[in-house]
């Protein structure tokens, strides 16, 4: 093997693990995207238990008002577990197109073949599959803290209406964290 062969084999294995470092990200994404997944179904099944814990037949405001919440909680539930499973299946997606393009690297380079566009495609596929799944998981998160603030909500009027001292209600955290 002469020194031009070593320095070609150099730049196709580079060329060949260039896509493994995103497969490395995608497979980080696809675990969280999958704890919260795990989460939300957690979630759902919790918020059953309480509705089926819910007396039938009462309207009495506190009644009410707890059935208003599980509802709206399913509602925000249902959109992050579609959210979320789009999302995994772009993930697995994306993870599928890198391992293309790692492996039609080698394989053009091997038989030299005049086809190194299909690595690029395989490689640029995969890249934006995994720019739709980060876009995905952060509308999933936005989702995640709106449902999480209108259960906040109405966790501060039950302790307002339970308690004799008055408990400020605030309509977004300190620090300018909440959404405009």
């Amino acid at each position: 093997m002469t020194a031009i062969d070593f320095l070609g084999a150099g730049e196709i294995l580079g060329a060949m693990i260039t896509p493994a470092l995103l497969i490395s990200a995608s497979g980080t994404l696809s675990l969280s995207t999958a704890n919260r997944l795990g989460r939300v179904v957690d979630r759902i099944r919790a918020l059953t238990e309480v509705a089926e814990g819910l007396p039938d037949g009462v309207v009495s405001d506190d009644v009410v008002a707890k059935r208003a919440l599980i509802a709206d909680q399913i509602r925000w539930h249902t959109q992050r577990l579609t959210l979320l499973q789009s999302t995994i299946v772009t993930l697995y997606t994306a993870i599928g197109l890198l391992v293309g393009a790692s492996l039609t690297v080698g394989l053009s380079a091997s038989t030299k073949w005049a086809l190194g566009w299909i690595p690029v495609a395989f490689g640029l596929s995969g890249a934006c599959a995994l720019l739709v799944a980060a876009v995905r998981l952060i509308r999933e998160s936005r989702l995640a803290v709106r449902g999480a603030q209108v259960e906040l909500s109405y966790v501060a009027k039950v302790v307002a209406r339970k308690t004799t001292v008055p408990v400020p209600i605030m309509d977004k955290p300190e620090g300018g964290q909440g959404e405009g």
